[in-house]
């Protein structure tokens, strides 16, 4: 029988797995990518010397060190399928990682790892991975997915305004206000150039004045080991062919020259791609299309989900309530900055910026006859008919109405379930979906309830959450990547997306704290071996 849940060896598990997280360019065992078969190779930015703590790692670690062909000015400037090897990238500072099978520092992650870190009065990690998203920018032309080489073609949901936030309002992060200035002083263009990703034209949500997610890469990930998971998608649409949005297109298994030109624009690159000569299935390939929302799904960081079309193949033709809201929060931060360097007239220009953008999520994603903001799919000119999760990032950016709120507070029952909320209501085995839970989606409901005055919903489902942490905890003695709600437990099976409910886990330990903040108060669960002198 498992023990009975108890938040004090929950809480003491989330003090270590801080450590056990942690990884840096000079550890060996930091440098290898559990997640494919290949010889670790290391990438330092064009330009950059070959840091002094990094001399031997080559020998030392058995590592190829290599320096990237070019600089890198935007997002997508390199084609990592031109590299010699896919690698890491390069980071000057400690990081903590997911979980599990992670290396790498990923950028949503991210944010829900920094502000645990903050409860956690962990400042100067805190402020090292901040550094290390603003390096991303400077030196790879955004905050990536994660510092891999196959991720220099997308970013992640852009929550980097929002980590400064969290730094910058955090004492302990400066010794002195000249400091503080300084750092602000270095990190705000950064954060412009950051933002810059999101007004491009391949990420512009039609004419709609929103902003989607969109890799810019084409055909399968370069992460993908094989064409399973491709082979699968074409063998789910093959059996339900009334739910296929027009994913698939007719080939051979093995096709000539003629038709492998042929096939190059309309699905991908056979003769170039391993994986894509592989995903054939009954006469059938996937099209250029679902590629590029297959890639553009993994941006938005819902991978794997049906809410964006079968296996988020058509993630590319929303405008996102998710990514607006989050877009609409930066814009609010960016004019907060801007006016504490002394640039009014920069100010300016971000307060309208984030106007415009709500008055275009009122117009296309608020959806008053049903009380909830909706993606609105800008190809097919209408909004999604079900209802997602992410209707409460507005009410967390701060973008919605007090009237918009408490519409979407009453919304709750849709998602609400014993463990905490669910990201829908539309079970389809996929992993963001019904009946799953995640600590990012959980919290920022939590906090936008929290901050427009539902106190008491906010509390109700941070106990929830909390108590699913403490009793899976109580059942293995592990905090997990993501959960099942309507069992509010760990028990999540997956038909579409990673199998594994990876352990670890970096956001749901973040979450955790600060949903005892909610629930406790500041002091809620205060570590004691939580200092600046052990935060590296």
């Amino acid at each position: 029988m498992p023990a009975p849940p108890n938040p004090a060896k929950t809480r003491a598990y989330i003090d270590k797995a801080w450590t056990t997280l942690t990884r840096s360019m000079d550890d060996c065992a930091s440098l290898t990518d559990t997640k494919i078969a290949s010889h670790p190779v290391l990438y330092l930015p064009a330009k950059l010397p070959m840091p002094a703590r990094l001399a031997g790692v080559g020998k030392r670690c058995g590592v190829d060190v290599h320096t990237l062909p070019r600089a890198i000015d935007r997002l997508g400037d390199i084609d990592a399928t031109k590299l010699p090897a896919q690698g890491l990238l390069y980071l000057p500072h400690p990081y903590v990682v997911p979980g599990g099978f992670f290396n790498e520092m990923y950028g949503w992650d991210s944010y829900f790892i920094v502000i645990g870190l903050a409860a956690d009065q962990r400042t100067a990690l805190a402020k090292d991975m901040v550094d290390n998203a603003l390096f991303e920018v400077a030196q790879y032309g955004g905050v990536l997915n994660a510092n891999r080489t196959y991720y220099l073609s997308r970013s992640q949901p852009p929550f980097l305004s929002a980590m400064m936030v969290a730094v910058l309002d955090n004492p302990a992060s400066f010794p002195n206000a000249d400091a503080r200035r300084a750092w602000l002083a270095r990190a705000y263009p950064l954060a412009v150039r950051n933002h810059d990703i999101w007004t491009r034209p391949e990420h512009r949500a039609g004419d709609t004045g929103l902003a989607r997610y969109y890799d810019l890469g084409s055909g399968p990930v370069l992460e993908a080991r094989d064409s399973e998971y491709y082979r699968g998608v074409i063998k789910w649409l093959r059996a339900h062919p009334a739910d296929n949005p027009g994913y698939l297109i007719k080939a051979a298994e093995h096709p000539d020259d003629a038709e492998a030109a042929r096939l190059k624009p309309a699905s991908c690159d056979v003769r170039a791609s391993k994986v894509c000569d592989g995903a054939w299935l009954d006469g059938y390939r996937l099209t250029a299309d679902y590629y590029h929302g297959d890639r553009a799904m993994r941006e938005s960081g819902f991978d794997t989900n049906a809410h964006f079309g079968p296996f988020g193949g058509s993630t590319h033709h929303y405008a996102d309530v998710s990514l607006n809201s989050l877009l609409y929060r930066y814009e609010r931060d960016l004019r907060d900055f801007a006016l504490q360097l002394g640039k009014a007239g920069e100010g300016e220009r971000w307060a309208k910026a984030a106007d415009a953008r709500k008055a275009a999520m009122d117009k296309y994603l608020w959806r008053p006859e049903s009380g909830m903001y909706r993606d609105y799919d800008f190809v097919a000119g209408k909004p999604s008919p079900y209802p997602y999760l992410t209707t409460f990032y507005p009410l967390w950016a701060g973008a919605a109405s007090a009237q918009q709120a408490a519409a979407v507070r009453g919304k709750l029952a849709i998602f609400e379930r014993k463990g905490g909320l669910s990201m829908d209501n539309r079970p389809a085995g996929v992993q963001w979906g019904d009946p799953f839970g995640w600590a990012p989606t959980n919290w920022l409901a939590v906090a936008g309830l929290d901050a427009y005055g539902f106190h008491d919903d906010a509390r109700r489902i941070a106990a929830k959450f909390t108590a699913t942490v403490d009793r899976s905890f109580a059942t293995d003695g592990t905090i997990r990547e993501k959960y099942n709600m309507a069992q509010g437990n760990a028990d999540v099976r997956v038909s579409a997306g990673y199998a594994e409910n990876v352990i670890g886990f970096g956001w749901t330990n973040g979450v955790y704290l600060k949903m005892q903040k909610i629930l406790h108060g500041p002091d809620a669960n205060a570590s004691p071996a939580a200092t600046d002198g052990n935060a590296k």
